[in-house]
């Protein structure tokens, strides 16, 4: 990319669902430079939209100055604000019929057989996406069971609508859903479901999306190992195999909801400038995701970028905000070191650990498999056996569901000499002391 790198750089431009590393990109942004975002509703509207082609609809990727194969790029989340009034969101069911092979990315219309259609809203309810060229009922999923959520003000809250509210906000779902202005997708509240009502639920936002640009072309919802693996022997343009899915994929779709602001997201560099992109925002979510979907909103984000030369992290590693640790990998207080060098002096330790926390990801078609896949990136990070990670992760860290079925961190407290010899202990100082 050539032009004068920026401090900053503003985005509102999307992609049509395929993180493509052959398409532009937008930039280029300074090492140590800013991505200012606003970001579109991700799953429930792109799903109902066929012509955006990756299940999500996720920011055009930012070339960040410098950054080449092999490097890493740091984020830093400085702020996320909802933009979104309401959403509606709820677990799912494809519609069979209407896809080839994969609902989230090839959907083909009943009527007509036009692959990635274009549609128009009709009305309210399930059955108003119609295709622009014959009319046909198009959306390729239903609700299962869905709501409508209102959010509060102060963005501490929402709650769930009844069929009434519902079918009012549907009316004018684009304005409810504050949808950026270059979105294409179909907003879903037209879909007004409300098999929830009353419900509270706290609002706590953070990016599902966040990421850099896959070295082949990926559908941006498929870019992790576990919807990933619907890729392979697909019978759409998209299909891939397991080695190119490992050697490509650079995990951006994780729905952790610690990836909040506050807390760092370092990124492996698998094409040249990187190519930062965002999306997905939810306005709350609980381990798991088990509903398959959350609280898709519009929003704002800040985001502060760093190059990190010749990392060669495999996959993304998260710093999560002190809050967000599990109680076994927050930093030892001194009364609790004092404790610990007390029991190595009764016993001639000669020296305890110095240790900070630190949150390998990953993913796979299976829990087991994401767990192994971050395990193996960890230890391959500090040149160790994976027992050993095992044993640090069990009795000072902890696994944790990111996204059922595929996505786990597994998080310990990491000595410092090893943090020292990979070039991050400077990093994860800042972050923790």
């Amino acid at each position: 990319m050539s032009g004068k790198a920026s401090e900053t750089v503003t985005v509102n431009q999307y992609i049509n669902g395929v993180l493509d590393p052959n398409l532009e990109m937008l930039g280029p942004v300074k090492s140590g430079g800013h991505i200012i975002a606003h970001t579109a509703p991700g799953c429930w509207g792109p799903m109902i939209t066929p012509c955006i082609r990756g299940g999500h609809e996720v920011t055009k990727p930012v070339f960040v100055e410098g950054a080449e194969p092999g490097d890493a790029i740091v984020i830093k989340i400085k702020s996320i604000e909802v933009t979104s009034l309401a959403t509606s969101s709820g677990n799912d069911r494809p519609v069979e019929g209407r896809f080839l092979g994969d609902p989230f990315i090839a959907v083909k219309c009943p009527g007509c057989g036009t692959l990635y259609p274009d549609t128009v809203i009709k009305g309210t309810g399930s059955e108003a996406i119609r295709c622009a060229n014959c009319d046909a009922d198009v959306t390729p999923f239903v609700f299962t069971n869905g709501y409508t959520m209102f959010f509060s003000e102060k963005g501490d809250v929402g709650i769930t609508l009844n069929q009434e509210a519902a079918e009012m906000i549907a009316q004018d779902g684009r304005a409810y859903m504050k949808t950026p202005d270059a979105s294409v997708q179909n907003p879903i509240v037209t879909f007004a479901p409300h098999d929830l009502v009353g419900t509270i639920a706290r609002m706590r936002p953070f990016l599902g999306q966040l990421g850099t640009t896959p070295s082949r072309p990926i559908p941006d919802s498929h870019n992790a190992g576990d919807f990933g693996s619907f890729l392979i022997d697909a019978p759409h343009e998209y299909v891939s195999t397991q080695e190119e899915l490992d050697t490509h994929r650079t995990d951006g779709h994780m729905d952790i909801s610690r990836v909040r602001a506050g807390s760092v997201l370092i990124c492996p560099v698998k094409v040249p400038g990187g190519g930062v992109y965002l999306g997905d925002m939810h306005a709350m979510q609980g381990d798991g995701e088990i509903a398959g979907h959350t609280s898709d909103v519009a929003g704002i984000v800040h985001l502060e970028v760093h190059l990190l030369k010749g990392l060669n992290n495999e996959g993304p590693i998260l710093l999560p905000n002190v809050e967000d640790l599990p109680y076994t990998a927050k930093p030892f207080t001194a009364e609790e070191r004092l404790s610990a060098q007390r029991i190595a002096e009764k016993w001639n330790v000669p020296q305890l650990e110095e240790s900070l926390p630190i949150s390998f990801i990953g993913t796979g078609p299976t829990l087991n498999a994401a767990t192994d896949n971050a395990l193996e990136r960890a230890a391959a990070m500090f040149n160790v056996e994976v027992p050993e990670i095992m044993n640090r992760a069990t009795i000072t860290g902890s696994i944790e569901i990111g996204r059922h079925p595929g996505v786990v961190t597994v998080t310990f407290l990491a000595p410092e000499s090893y943090l020292k010899e990979a070039n991050l202990y400077d990093l994860i100082k800042a972050q923790y002391r």
